[in-house]
């Protein structure tokens, strides 16, 4: 095919194809001797011995035919599969590449009392499948649980270990008369341990009916001492509609119906494969994959087992524990990019997914993940990092850096791994992250940086722009934010985002968090309302720029400073913070006699629409604390140009933070935050 001067060769794929045909037809001709291929590898092995023999005038399309390809293992592109290649949706139709196997078969038995739907498969029983994720009707289904509401707690643990350089961990304790029985496949029970901002999945090893005493095969990654646990997959337990077991032993999977399903029509996937798709360079040796493209695929069902090991990146070689450290970032990606170079995956829906959806990891740069639905989800949306080891430079061949993730729907992570992050950025540099929706996840939306305190680290130069951010936490985990950054950042921009309704568990529901040293970050005009904590909130860092925001309706106080140190934590100027009923304004150090240095603050607007507007400090977590008044603090050479007034916005209860025209805060300088264009933006039929 010419287009212009340059020759494009095609290729098609097809589930009605060979991969004995040629692939050159976009359906089988008449005689039935030629057409499509049926596999996406075929596709990519007819394009690696084109490059091969030399007969390549241009770039290669490979266009796939709407339905289902199932696959048992990923398909991998190696260095010698580089392009410039695009495998795309043929125009009007989605194909998926599916790592599950539909479950048929069933017969209907009485469970329980309960009517169930009961699967026998063979490979199961043999040991050669194995799955933790059931899919009906396109919908994640749960395994048995105890107890079926609420929680247990940890009574004893009587054997913690020597601290590992995280923090150390138990691999035993002991539980309350009565929690945990020895109940039928025991090993295939797992512990669901949450500490404060981390779970501890930790599958059980054995368990002393006489002692109480549960041993696992897996070490916390923190200490145990009492906290709230449950059991996941304990086949006594089945006795609710959408809950589902499969017996290991007999290769037995029993389900109970929702109401509505028919065992005739409904499809029930389960996923064989842990990835989907692999583009496998190897960086240490300037072998890089590169211009690839996957343009409009599906990619579902992938399995989402705990990875083994973790020791040695822990701190203790040759254990295995049951997280890390914070965001499950030692969890890859169903699609996962090493070693590659200007490649791109746009305009996909990735879901049903066990991990992350993407991961780039070592050695990526000028990587596209532009226009993707990515949903239900095992753990996050998608993962940037170089080497991924706390406070640690990574090697210059393993940088991963100058990375685009724009205008992507993110939504229902954390089902598996709940501390995952919708964007998790770490060890990476010159990003940008911006207009996506980000939403429905159990921890932080996106996280920027890795390095704890004023390490040097390779974080820097990201742009965090336009991303709508919101309905995070669900009062599951702890010390999360919107926006989460860590460590010293230069160049780092956080603008114009939509954050709101972030709920923590226990302290920490926060919009915008600067945690452990973040440093020399721009913060401006961005929106933060309705977090059960502040919308603000820098735990400690050094000279951050935080202007022109809006922060709004927290419900343990607007801006926190818990750490005050001897230098400018940060400039705080034409901001407008709006606080009802009387939650303080500010709490923690911003605003202590005793530290009047730390921070530069002017120009502000500061409102309560309740009419009694606090603006004491309190206690870092809302302890009362003697400090002054915001006139007292005016006083002090800080906000002296700063005014109580209402702000006027357009429509505060509906979420309109637009500024009427008689609004005092643009008397101050304040500049309206346009907020028409954040989210995903419309992406044009012409883009390719």
């Amino acid at each position: 095919m010419l287009m212009g001067d340059i020759v494009v060769t095609r290729f098609f794929v097809s589930t009605d194809g060979s991969d004995k045909w040629s692939g050159c037809l976009e359906a089988p001709n008449a005689e039935g001797t030629d057409g499509p291929f049926a596999t996406l590898g075929r596709a990519r092995a007819a394009v690696r011995n084109l490059k091969l023999a030399g007969d390549l005038a241009g770039p290669v399309t490979v266009l796939l035919r709407g339905g289902r390809y199932e696959i048992t293992d990923p398909v991998v592109f190696t260095p010698e599969d580089s392009g410039p290649v695009t495998y795309a949706a043929y125009p009007g139709e989605l194909p998926t590449l599916d790592g599950g196997k539909r479950i048929e078969g069933w017969r209907v038995e009485r469970r329980g009392g309960m009517t169930a739907w009961v699967a026998d498969l063979p490979e199961v029983a043999a040991g050669q499948w194995y799955f933790r994720q059931l899919f009906v009707n396109g919908q994640r289904r749960s395994r048995t649980r105890m107890p079926a509401r609420g929680s247990y707690s940890i009574e004893e643990v009587p054997d913690t270990p020597p601290k590992s350089k995280s923090g150390g961990g138990a691999r035993a304790f002991r539980c309350a008369p009565g929690d945990i029985q020895p109940w039928a496949n025991l090993t295939d029970i797992e512990v669901l341990i949450f500490h404060l901002w981390v779970e501890e999945r930790m599958p059980v090893a054995s368990f002393d009916a006489q002692t109480r005493l549960l041993t696992s095969s897996r070490y916390s990654i923190f200490p145990l001492k009492d906290e709230k646990y449950h059991l996941e997959n304990v086949k006594e337990a089945l006795s609710e509609p959408g809950q589902w077991y499969l017996d290991r032993p007999t290769g037995e999977l029993c389900y109970i119906p929702m109401p509505g399903e028919d065992p005739e029509t409904a499809e029930v996937y389960a996923p064989r494969t842990e990835q989907l798709l692999k583009l496998a360079g190897n960086p240490d040796e300037g072998e890089h994959v590169e211009f690839l493209r996957f343009i409009g695929l599906g990619f579902e069902h992938s399995e989402g087992c705990q990875p083994a090991g973790g020791g040695e990146r822990w701190g203790r070689a040759g254990f295995d524990y049951a997280n890390a450290p914070q965001a499950a970032c030692h969890i890859p990606g169903a699609i996962s990019l090493k070693g590659a170079r200007y490649c791109a995956i746009e305009d996909c829906t990735i879901q049903h997914i066990g991990w992350y959806g993407i991961e780039l990891t070592s050695g990526c740069q000028g990587i596209r993940i532009v226009g993707n639905t990515i949903a239900d989800l095992g753990a996050g949306g998608v993962k940037i990092e170089g080497e991924g080891i706390p406070n640690r430079l990574c090697p210059p061949k393993r940088r991963t850096f100058n990375n685009h993730v724009t205008d992507n729907h993110i939504v229902a992570g954390g089902r598996i791994f709940p501390s995952a992050c919708g964007i998790l950025c770490l060890d990476s540099f010159g990003n940008e992250i911006s207009h996506n929706h980000i939403h429905d996840l159990f921890y932080t939306g996106i996280s920027c940086g890795w390095a704890w305190g004023y390490r040097e680290q390779d974080a820097r130069n990201n742009r965090m722009e336009k991303n709508h951010i919101h309905d995070l936490g669900h009062g599951v985990l702890s010390d999360m934010g919107g926006i989460y950054t860590l460590g010293i950042q230069p160049g780092t921009v956080i603008r114009g985002n939509l954050i709101h309704d972030v709920l923590a568990a226990v302290y920490g529901g926060w919009g915008v968090y600067t945690d452990e040293g973040s440093s020399h970050i721009i913060i401006e005009n961005n929106i933060s309302y309705k977090c059960n904590h502040q919308p603000f909130n820098q735990h400690y860092g050094c000279e951050n720029i935080i202007r022109n925001n809006i922060f709004a309706l927290g419900k343990e106080g607007q801006i926190a400073l818990p750490r005050a140190e001897d230098h400018t934590s940060f400039t705080f100027e034409r901001n407008i913070v709006v606080s009802d009923g009387g939650a303080p304004l500010f709490l923690g150090e911003y605003g202590r006699t005793g530290k009047s240095a730390i921070l530069v603050s002017d120009l502000n607007l500061f409102w309560d629409i309740s009419g009694s507007l606090l603006a004491n400090a309190s206690g870092s977590h809302g302890t009362p604390d003697q400090s002054p008044s915001l006139e007292n603090w005016q006083k002090l050479g800080h906000d002296r140009h700063s005014v109580v007034a209402d702000p006027r916005f357009r429509n505060l209860e509906g979420g309109d933070f637009s500024l009427c025209a008689d609004s005092p805060a643009l008397e101050l300088g304040f500049n309206p935050i346009d907020m028409s264009d954040v989210g995903p933006r419309r992406r044009r039929e012409t883009d390719e």
